[in-house]
């Protein structure tokens, strides 16, 4: 992984503010080409995760290219995905309660856009009952995070039994098969996909048809697709990757190869010279996220810089003894280590084509939704807010 920085350079680039996020169109649709290529160039076996897109537009770039079904995992992806235009969604992410009332609202105001969600258990299936609302099983493939142990075939069956009508497949996440060598990912990965196999088995005997298998994230997307027990199978396969329409330095490593290229980019500034070796710039952990690891990113154009431990606004990077460092006020190009949550940390998103900025973009899915939404609870929760607003010793 080498970018260019002609590739990245933006002209004026002094003029923005920093730290800013920049999304570059044409790297994204390259991309999204790249990873229709790996599917067969068939748009209907890839259901991309938006929580690394977030940006509307660029939603509707992965629509113009016939691509229709998506995952989410909160409300705010939902909305985004539906007013973008997106034919198929599925929460992929266990909503009860308020939560579970909202999906159904912002389901009610797009009824073009079919919306299902996971269930992992029996309790969970009354929100949905005779809403219209998809439901696939969600089922743990040994990540231990959430859905049915793949060991509990009986368990799976039973809420895809309860499920009714409203049944749509299954739903196994691998997102824990993320290291080790190409070849060692895919032999694990294949191992958890016989035993899904043996899940599928068991359900349609049972049950009738499953309608879809939903696997693979970005570090087995590949493997997913290429699995026999998948191909020319009675049920529709889709493989889910989501980091791949801007990718970090993380997916990048793992798809070496591919011609993958990072479409993502946060613009900082040195702000500091502290020490012979380091600078600082204005890239800390709540503008580059910090949950995947230190370094936390790659500075574009300088392999020689080493990203250390950031704080809240700082990022120091050590350079080699005697090495010429950049100075003060420069301009530095990151690519995030992990870009999801990276994107999350931004407002907007500028759009830059050809070295230029092109458009200014809401990272629309960014956060979560007012916790006041949803379950016609937000009138009442209002009328509080505002009389206590209104009163400032009110309620106390």
């Amino acid at each position: 992984m080498d970018p260019r920085l002609e590739t990245y350079a933006v002209k004026d680039a002094g003029r923005i503010v920093t730290p800013a996020l920049l999304i570059y169109p044409k790297i994204v649709d390259q991309n999204i080409r790249i990873t229709l290529g790996m599917v067969g160039n068939d748009p209907q076996r890839w259901r991309p995760h938006i929580k690394t897109a977030k940006v509307g537009a660029v939603i509707r770039q992965m629509i113009g290219r016939d691509i229709r079904n998506f995952k989410c995992s909160t409300t705010l992806e939902l909305l985004t995905a539906c007013q973008a235009g997106a034919a198929d969604v599925l929460v992929a992410f266990a909503m009860t309660g308020a939560n579970a009332r909202r999906v159904l609202e912002v389901a009610g105001q797009f009824p073009k856009t079919r919306v299902s969600v996971l269930v992992e258990a029996s309790e969970q299936l009354a929100a949905w009952h005779d809403t219209g609302i998809g439901i696939f099983v969600d089922v743990n493939p040994g990540m231990n995070r959430t859905g049915v142990c793949n060991e509990r075939a009986d368990e799976i069956v039973k809420l895809a039994r309860e499920a009714g009508p409203a049944f749509r497949g299954l739903h196994w996440y691998d997102g824990h098969i993320s290291s080790g060598e190409p070849a060692e990912r895919k032999a694990t990965a294949y191992q958890g996909y016989d035993r899904l196999m043996e899940i599928v088995n068991a359900v349609e005997a049972a049950v009738g048809e499953v309608g879809e298998v939903i696997t693979s994230g970005t570090p087995v997307a590949p493997y997913g697709y290429l699995y026999a027990g998948f191909t020319n199978a009675s049920f529709v396969h889709r493989i889910s990757p989501g980091t791949l329409v801007y990718n970090d330095t993380t997916s990048l490593k793992q798809l070496a190869g591919f011609g993958y290229q990072p479409a993502a980019i946060v613009l900082t500034t040195v702000i500091s010279h502290p020490l012979p070796e380091r600078i600082t710039c204005d890239a800390g952990h709540k503008s580059v996220s910090a949950d995947a690891g230190v370094p936390t990113c790659a500075v574009i154009a300088h392999p020689e810089l080493t990203p250390l431990k950031p704080s809240e606004e700082h990022l120091p990077i050590e350079a080699p003894a005697g090495s010429a460092l950049p100075r003060i006020g420069e301009n530095l190009y990151l690519i995030p280590r992990h870009v999801c949550p990276s994107v999350n940390n931004f407002d907007e998103a500028l759009m830059i084509v050809d070295g230029r900025v092109t458009g200014v973009e809401r990272v629309s899915a960014r956060g979560h939704e007012s916790p006041l939404l949803g379950g016609g609870a937000v009138q009442f929760w209002e009328t509080e807010v505002q009389y206590k607003t209104a009163r400032p010793g009110a309620g106390r």
